[in-house]
C-alpha cells in the first residue's frame, strides 16, 4: 500500500508564494486561477496580520487539496469523475467531468477551481511538465499532487523549490518515512479534522 502525502511546517513558512507559483508553472495553471494558494490565517488580506502595532502576530497557512483518504468530493461526484488513486492521490479524470461543481461544494477546503471560460496562459503556450494533461472549458482543477512528477518518484514542484524546507513529501505507510514518523513525533494539526475526512496533508510546528 501507498499513501502519499504532504507534512507542512507552519512554523517554518514565510508567505513567500513559492509553493503557489511553483504549482502554477509545473501544472500550466491558467491565469486567474490558483491550486495552491498560502493565506493569512485571521485576516482577509493576503499579508495581513493580528494585533495591535507595535504587537502583532502573522502566521501563514499553504492551503491546496489535501488528498483526504476519505474524500467528501469522491461521494459527490455523479460521474465517477474525481478518484482516489493506488497512490493515495485524490484525482481528476477531465474526461469524465460535466462541470456540475458538486465536488467543489462538497469540499470543505475550498480547494477547487473551475474552468468558466477558455483557459488564458502569459506566454501564450502551455508551460510546465509536457506530461501535463491540458485542461479545456468546463472541468473542475485541483491540486494533483503533481501526479506526473511522483509518478516518476519525484518530489511535488511546492516541495522542490520551497526555499525554507517547510515541506516535506512521502509515503504516509511507509513507518520509516521521514513524514510518517513527523506525524507520530511531532504535534500534528488537521484541517477540520471534525469533517471526518483524514487528510493527507497536515501541518506541524
Amino acid at each position: 500500500m501507498t499513501k502519499l502525502a504532504i507534512a507542512i511546517n507552519t512554523d517554518r513558512c514565510i508567505g513567500c508564494q513559492t509553493c503557489a507559483f511553483a504549482c502554477k508553472m509545473q501544472n500550466s495553471v491558467p491565469q486567474g486561477m490558483a491550486w495552491n494558494r498560502v493565506i493569512t490565517e485571521g485576516s482577509d488580506h493576503e499579508d495581513g496580520s493580528l494585533g495591535t502595532f507595535p504587537n502583532v502576530t502573522r502566521t501563514y497557512l499553504p492551503l491546496a487539496c489535501q488528498h483526504c483518504e476519505n474524500p467528501a468530493c469522491e461521494k459527490v461526484c455523479p460521474t465517477g469523475a474525481t478518484y482516489k488513486d493506488e497512490k493515495g492521490r485524490v484525482e481528476i479524470d477531465y474526461d469524465k467531468c460535466i462541470g456540475c461543481r458538486m465536488c467543489m461544494a462538497a469540499c470543505p477546503y475550498n480547494a477547487r477551481v473551475f474552468n468558466w471560460a477558455e483557459p488564458v496562459r502569459k506566454p501564450d503556450f502551455k508551460y510546465g511538465d509536457k506530461e501535463v494533461v491540458e485542461r479545456e472549458r468546463g472541468v473542475m482543477e485541483k491540486c494533483t499532487l503533481c501526479k506526473e512528477r511522483t509518478d516518476r518518484d519525484e518530489q511535488p514542484m511546492c516541495v522542490e523549490c520551497c526555499p525554507v524546507r517547510a515541506r516535506v513529501f512521502g509515503d504516509l505507510d511507509d513507518p520509516d518515512s521521514e513524514i510518517s514518523k513527523l506525524k507520530h513525533e511531532k504535534s500534528v494539526r488537521i484541517l477540520l479534522e471534525d469533517k471526518g475526512t483524514r487528510p493527507q496533508v497536515f501541518y506541524v510546528s
